[in-house]
């Protein structure tokens, strides 16, 4: 069971987590390039991949249930665990409550300037989104990294 639990731990991890922080570190090219559709897909690609990313973390609870030589893999009293936790829980809040929304403002503001508004207010109302989806999925994707790290080297354990 442990092995399973492994593959299935791994297996989310990669499908689901990879194309995750892939999507928001590149979601402000389509801010740059000012098109709608893509800055679409990548606020619907950050919204899934953040919701199965959930898999992840569940196949890592049943991985951690599970013995080695007699002795439980990890505990939530674990530091690399409740950080691991804790930073994949902001990493998705990060995602829902910032870079999903501004994404979804700038291609609403795209989308109307193509109905007529000012090429001055759209510049701006893109560039500023830009930055905060920029610098958001950068936090994200470092997250996520750290989270690597937390899980390789296993501090306090």
């Amino acid at each position: 069971m442990l092995k399973l639990m492994l593959f299935l731990h791994l297996l989310t991890a990669i499908f689901a987590v990879g194309p995750l922080v892939h999507a928001v570190t590149t979601a402000s090219r389509g801010l740059r390039t000012a098109d709608p559709v893509a800055i679409e897909s990548s606020a619907r690609t950050a919204k899934i991949y953040s919701m199965a990313s959930v898999l992840v973390v569940i196949f890592g609870f049943g991985l951690m249930s599970q013995k080695r030589r007699g002795k439980e893999l990890g505990s939530f009293g674990d530091t690399w665990i409740w950080l691991s936790l804790l930073l994949w829980v902001v990493a998705v809040i990060i995602t829902f409550v910032v870079l999903v929304p501004a994404l979804e403002r700038a291609s609403d503001a795209i989308r109307a300037g193509s109905e007529g508004s000012a090429a001055g207010d759209l510049q701006t109302a893109v560039k500023s989104q830009t930055a905060r989806v920029a610098a958001a999925g950068g936090v994200v994707g470092i997250l996520f990294a750290v989270i690597v790290v937390l899980m390789v080297y296993r501090p306090g354990s």
